[in-house]
């Protein structure tokens, strides 16, 4: 009886609509019968942004995007909402999942050369997605609307600010005005929540009917390349003799895998949670070191270890040149061979990009440029006296923020040079006039000391030095 029910409905539902018939063939095209696990990447990204859909939906209950009160409000959901933290965890760890499968999609795709004929178009909008998503991140951090939020918007604002001809304008446009204020909040709440996800939802719909249009690219073999004079035929021959349909046949394992998936964000989201909120948000307080999350940490590595002054090109110019390149290659090389055994070229490109992520992703965790705020002051033992002008040039070096940039025997910060030994490489004198006049990153301290202060401080530095034999 229910069964005949539900098909009298069905029936009824695809006469009006035409849907059900529309998404059963949909489900059961034919897909190349060695596309196994490999494949699971793209539905486990299309999986991750629906988590990120359904748990911002739900955060935005709550969520006021107003400078005065964006703080509060995440403190609400973290500590008093029921299952707040739990979803913040959710959204976070969905985030985080999302980036790490559109990456490993596309490096999937890369190496087995499915970008080439006739799928350029399928490459150009993965390419596309894989931006979107990072800006998805980028201003999803920031509506934490921390003391971390406020400075990351300022550091990205001046950056900005320094491009040739449209610097002004670009950083007018971030920040919603001259300065950070209530319109920053509400112009990235608008990004984050209306014009990345429209962007994502149009390009994803678009990318899937490439997809369906153009079939799911076979497992590549060596000896066979890309010929665009024939390869539709030999697609097509491949599809009508072997294919199988996706559903069920093939989705099971996008299935499996994205269970396994939601089950360890939940998992992580449930045991760490969302991440702690740094201080309340205050842009008179300077004693802070804006980092970004986990998967832009490696860029932010990048802009601290460039050249002084080069930065705000990269800024701007780097991801716009590195898209082209992206976007670019399946059009210079849309024939030829597929397999990765065959383009060691490529092997070569994504192992060289990994661990150049690595290491600058381990150099900004580090961050030995950023100033140690939290530095203790020296110990009795590393100043070698508890009176007179060396005990006093300790402490001054301490209390005008001289240790939160260079170390004194491991303590201190990493931003400027070491100074355990500098008593071995500068006289008197040049310590003087480097303190009184300052350097790139260095203030000058000459209005901000006494000569008594001076020449407590120099007669400290001059006590820095190798013991000898």
């Amino acid at each position: 009886m229910l069964k005949k029910i539900y098909h009298r409905i069905l029936d009824w539902v695809d006469d009006r609509t035409g849907l059900p018939k529309m998404i059963g063939k949909t489900a059961r095209h034919l897909v190349p019968p060695d596309a196994k696990w490999w494949y699971v990447f793209g539905s486990a990204t299309l999986c991750a942004f629906m988590i990120q859909v359904i748990t911002g939906v739900a955060l935005a209950f709550a969520y006021i995007p107003s400078a005065s009160e964006a703080y509060s409000t995440l403190h609400f959901i973290s500590d008093q909402a029921p299952f707040g933290h739990f979803l913040r965890g959710l959204h976070y760890y969905g985030a985080s999942a999302m980036v790490l499968m559109v990456g490993l999609h596309m490096t999937q795709v890369f190496l087995a050369g499915s970008y080439k004929f006739p799928r350029e178009l399928n490459w150009a909008t993965g390419v596309l997605l894989l931006g979107f998503t990072l800006v998805m991140g980028f201003t999803g951090q920031l509506l934490r609307g921390d003391q971390n939020a406020v400075w990351t918007v300022v550091v990205a604002a001046e950056q900005a600010g320094r491009t040739p001809f449209i610097g002004q304008w670009l950083a007018h446009f971030i920040l919603g005005g001259d300065t950070v204020g209530g319109a920053t909040l509400t112009r990235f709440f608008a990004i984050h929540v209306f014009i990345m996800p429209g962007f994502i939802f149009a390009f994803v719909g678009l990318h899937l009917w490439l997809v369906l249009r153009h079939g799911i690219s076979e497992p590549p073999k060596a000896g066979k390349p890309v010929d665009p004079k024939t390869y539709r035929a030999e697609y097509k021959e491949l599809i009508e003799k072997k294919g199988k349909p996706f559903w069920p046949d093939s989705a099971w394992r996008d299935v499996v895998f994205c269970v396994v998936m939601i089950v360890g964000i939940a998992a992580l989201a449930f045991i760490y949670g969302a991440p702690q909120l740094g201080k309340p948000p205050d842009p008179s307080i300077t004693t802070a070191s804006p980092r970004p999350d986990w998967y832009l940490m490696w860029y932010f590595a990048v802009l601290a270890l460039m050249p002084h002054g080069t930065e705000q090109y990269f800024l701007i110019f780097g991801p716009l040149i590195v898209g082209i390149i992206l976007i670019a290659l399946p059009f210079v090389f849309n024939r030829g061979e597929r397999s990765p055994w065959r383009r060691p070229w490529a092997v070569a490109i994504v192992l060289m990009t990994m661990v150049m992520i690595a290491t600058l992703w381990v150099a900004g965790v580090k961050s030995p440029w950023s100033p140690n705020f939290n530095a203790p002051p020296l110990s009795t033992s590393i100043v070698g006296a508890t009176n007179g002008p060396v005990f006093v040039g300790a402490q001054l070096f301490h209390a005008k923020g001289c240790l939160n940039c260079h170390l004194i025997a491991s303590d201190g910060g990493r931003r400027g040079p070491d100074l355990t030994a500098v008593a071995d490489r500068l006289l008197k004198d040049q310590m003087v006039l480097k303190i009184a006049n300052g350097g790139v990153n260095m203030p000058a301290y000459a209005a901000n000391l006494t000569p008594a202060e001076m020449d407590a401080l120099v007669a400290f530095l001059q006590s820095r030095k190798i013991p000898r034999p």
